[in-house]
Formats: structure tokens, sequence, C-alpha cells
């Protein structure tokens, strides 16, 4: 296969830094990857960001139909004249596209070597979009996929170890050196698997209020559970927390990274009935911190 580097310069082309493009050419990294989504003959899978296309050519090999959406209008001119056969490219933002809609399909695989600046937009609408995807695989910042493959208790385990891991079963797949990459970036790289479970890891009343809670819970992460909870107004009042706290068997003294998704799950359900049409705001994580 043709390295990043040569494909490049035969198209007249550097990366863009300032857009994180950072190109894996590595074909035994490339099979690996393709292989953990488990594509079957004529499955849709949706490429995020394809770049020069190196992944896009493993994903097409396993008879897949891939559509690949890219922003750069230098790559999909680039995945134009390549013309992989079995792909469809469409020039598109990753971070907002409506997956099974660009795929045409009601149930879709997705992956993608994600620039680090749109990984957690990426990943919420994955969340927000979970209904329609069987399984993830995405090459991350190796923090980021340490922190999502956690388990509760550790330093790393977070907001979205929590919100992903209430739908879906997280693996850390394989870990990618910087020199596997052009141009290599600072940090190393890693392979993440999400698979979609059949049903939610416990049972909640209210996906909105289940995220609030979350958020919450870790807002302020070195205070006690009940202090950090009540930064959020629009739950309870803190006598309510305390008490749905304590119905769910969870001491208010614990830290938010103790709790697994289940616990929160037993916390949502403890704060009761939500009125029809009073469902807690959406959260916003468009500057969260939260998860750090």
């Amino acid at each position: 296969m043709e390295s990043p580097r040569d494909i490049l310069k035969r198209h007249g082309l550097r990366a863009k830094y300032s857009w994180g493009q950072n190109f894996l050419g590595d074909e035994d990294a490339l099979s690996t990857i393709a292989d953990a989504l488990h594509l079957r003959e004529g499955e849709p899978v949706v490429e995020l960001g394809p770049g020069l296309g190196h992944l896009t050519r493993f994903l097409a090999a396993t008879g897949a139909k891939v559509t690949a959406v890219e922003r750069d209008r230098d790559m999909v001119t680039v995945l134009e004249k390549e013309a992989i056969p079995g792909v469809r490219v469409v020039a598109g933002n990753a971070a907002t596209v409506n997956f099974a809609e660009v795929a045409g399909a009601p149930d879709v695989a997705v992956a993608g070597n994600l620039p680090y600046h749109l990984t957690s937009s990426i990943l919420f609408q994955v969340l927000a979009q979970r209904a329609q995807v069987s399984r993830a695989v995405f090459t991350l910042q190796k923090e980021v996929v340490e922190r999502l493959a956690a388990e509760p208790g550790s330093r790393d385990y977070g907001l979205l170890t929590v919100l992903l891991g209430l739908h879906f079963d997280a693996e850390n797949v394989l870990t990618l050196e910087a020199w596997r990459f052009h141009p290599p970036p600072k940090v190393d790289s890693a392979v993440l698997s999400l698979t979609r479970r059949a049903t939610p890891r416990a049972p909640i009343i209210d996906e909105a209020r289940f995220t609030r809670v979350v958020k919450a819970a870790f807002a302020q992460r070195r205070k006690t559970l009940l202090n950090s909870l009540k930064s959020d107004k629009t739950l309870a009042t803190p006598d309510a927390l305390l008490a749905a706290l304590q119905a769910a068997g969870i001491d208010p003294q614990r830290r938010a990274e103790t709790l697994a998704p289940e616990e929160f799950a037993a916390l949502e359900r403890a704060l009761g009935p939500v009125a029809p049409g009073s469902s807690p705001p959406p959260v916003d994580f468009s500057d969260d911190s939260s998860d750090e």
C-alpha cells in the first residue's frame, strides 16, 4: 500500500496541522482496526474522516458498503480520484453528521481515525445516535481510550466512561505509537471498540436527567458526591438528593469516580418519576471540563 507521504506528494498536498491530520498507513494496524468491526458482506459502515483512504480500503475489502464522510475538500478530491471500489464519498462534517441518514440504512457501524480536538463531539454524537449505531471503532488519543475503558475507582474514570458505559461495552483494542503516523502526533494513540448492548446496563427513568446527574457528579470530582450533585439546581433540593442517595444505597461521602454506571442509574431512579413535559433541559457539553 502506498504510504501517506507518497500519496500526499502525488497530489501536491501536505497534512493540515490545524485540522489535526495524522495519517495512519501501517497495514498491520489498519487490518486490526478493520477486523475489530467484524463487518459482514453488504453491511453499511460510515467512516469518519477517511483522509487519504488507507483504512477505507481495508473496510471496503470486507465487502461492506462504505460511506466515507470527509470535511476537507482536498481529501474529498483525493478520495474521488482514488476511486476505491465499493466506497461512496460524502463531503460532510464528522462531528454533526447523522450516521444512519448518510448511509441510507437504519443500523450502521462507524469507524474513524478521529482528530483529537473533535473526539468528544463525535463520541457524544455516537451516544445520541446509539439506536442506529451497532458498534464503533475509533483511533483516539491513548489517554482518552484508557479513560473510556477504565473501571470505577481509577483516576481515568470519568463522565464519558459512565455515559457510554450505560449503553456500550468499551474495549481498548490496540496501542499505536506516534511514529506509525504521518506526520507523527505528539502523543501515542489507541484504538477503542464500542459495542452497543442489547439493553442498557441498568434501567433509568429519564435520559436527560441521568446525564445531568453524571455531569454534576463529575463537575467537582474532588468533592464528595452529595456536594458535587448540589451544583446542578435542576436536579433536586439538597434534602431530596440526600434522600435519593440513601434510597439507592450510596454513601453521600463517596466520590463520583467510585460509582459504576449501575449505581448512577440507581441514583437517577431514586430521584423519582419525572412529570410529563418536565424533563430536565439537555446538558451543554460545549465547554465541558468535568471529564478531565
